[in-house]
């Protein structure tokens, strides 16, 4: 189950949303650009897992925490390549600048990346950079307000959360940040998503 917003978001934005993620389609499949979607997800030591299998008789524990958080941001096109970058600390427009100014020196021809409009993407210090990034061949678009299913890296973040990451990385932030490691140097050979 996941929670939706589609009664505050505008229909019509949507939809105008869904065209020019087709017409980018066309682009990519051309091989005028390459095109690659953009987001944050942090993992903590609570698990994510809607449920757990247990044999007769035992009982599944995790000790209860509240500390250890990790955050990731990514860039992964429908090809299942992925950069990634993780981080202890919180995330602020500062840590996603730092970001894009790392993937700009992995891009070979124009790249355009699909993001959504959190405040991180619409700060004055975010917005100061576009300019720079555009003139490396990084063209960023926004996604229409209230619109997850259309950023497909949303995809990668919950196959993660829900089927990858083992029961056993949340005994403690060590072993949850090695499981992440694993999980994120792996997409694309041992971990792979088909979009349709």
């Amino acid at each position: 189950m996941r929670k939706s917003f589609k009664s505050l978001r505008d229909p019509e934005a949507f939809a105008q949303g869904q065209r020019a993620l087709e017409a980018l389609q066309h682009q990519e499949d051309a091989g005028k650009i390459n095109r690659y979607y953009f987001d944050e997800a942090g993992f903590a030591l609570d698990p994510s897992m809607p449920y757990a299998w247990q044999a007769s008789g035992e009982v599944i524990e995790l000790p209860a925490m509240r500390y250890g958080r990790i955050n990731v941001l990514g860039f992964m096109n429908r090809q299942n390549d992925l950069h990634a970058y993780m981080f202890e600390q919180s995330v602020h427009s500062g840590v996603v600048i730092a970001c894009c100014d790392a993937f700009c020196h992995t891009i070979t021809k124009k790249t355009v990346v699909m993001l959504d409009n959190a405040s991180i993407h619409t700060s004055e210090a975010f917005e100061e950079r576009i300019p720079c990034w555009r003139k490396q061949g990084l063209i960023l678009k926004s996604l229409p307000p209230y619109s997850p299913e259309l950023n497909l890296i949303e995809i990668l973040w919950r196959h993660i959360k829900y089927r990858w990451i083992p029961f056993s990385a949340y005994q403690c932030l060590n072993a949850l940040i090695e499981a992440l490691e694993n999980i994120l140097s792996n997409v694309g050979s041992k971990y792979q998503i088909t979009f349709a």
